[in-house]
């Protein structure tokens, strides 16, 4: 599904407006109504596209936003940086802005977040597991990173149905 859908397009590496998948996204500042717009409307495509994460660069907008969905939970977070990181682990990832294509990517197990909330307000959050891999997915967009950049080993890229392409597992299984 590629396109606009609700508003929101979504961007890919090979569209006409993939450079904004390679900036440095810029602070958001103040929560304003008019940001609580753009959140829901990212969180309606997200859902829309089956993801489990979206950044805003990947909408087109370079600002530092990203929701994330795991289990039955919500996340919005404003503003995120990584305030601490620990252990490592390697799983399989995807990305709604790289159709097709999956690979097995090192990353910190556990990290600790601290954002802002939809509603403005200061916020930290410790995740493992999926949360913890999705935070660091949507992180490196809002640095211009993606997935492949970080994939050590260049024999795990792999080319995935697009119903598979968001699903991210431990590597191997």
């Amino acid at each position: 599904m590629n396109g606009t859908l609700l508003g929101v397009e979504l961007i890919t590496v090979d569209g006409p407006k993939a450079a904004v998948l390679r900036r440095r996204a810029k602070p958001v500042g103040k929560v304003s109504a008019e940001v609580q717009r753009f959140v829901d409307a990212m969180i309606e495509a997200m859902h829309a596209y089956n993801g489990v994460g979206l950044a805003a660069p990947q909408v087109g907008i370079s600002k530092r936003v990203f929701v994330a969905e795991v289990g039955d939970r919500v996340y919005v977070l404003i503003d995120p940086q990584i305030v601490r990181r620990e252990g490592q682990a390697t799983a399989t990832e995807a990305c709604l802005s790289i159709p097709g294509i999956a690979a097995d990517v090192p990353r910190s197990a556990i990290v600790t977040v601290r954002a802002k909330s939809r509603r403005g307000r200061g916020i930290t959050v410790s995740a493992s597991g999926l949360l913890a891999r999705v935070f660091q997915h949507e992180i490196d967009h809002l640095d211009g990173v993606l997935f492949l950049d970080r994939v050590v080993d260049k024999t795990t890229i792999r080319e995935v149905a697009e119903s598979a392409e968001v699903e991210m597992a431990p590597a191997g299984e």
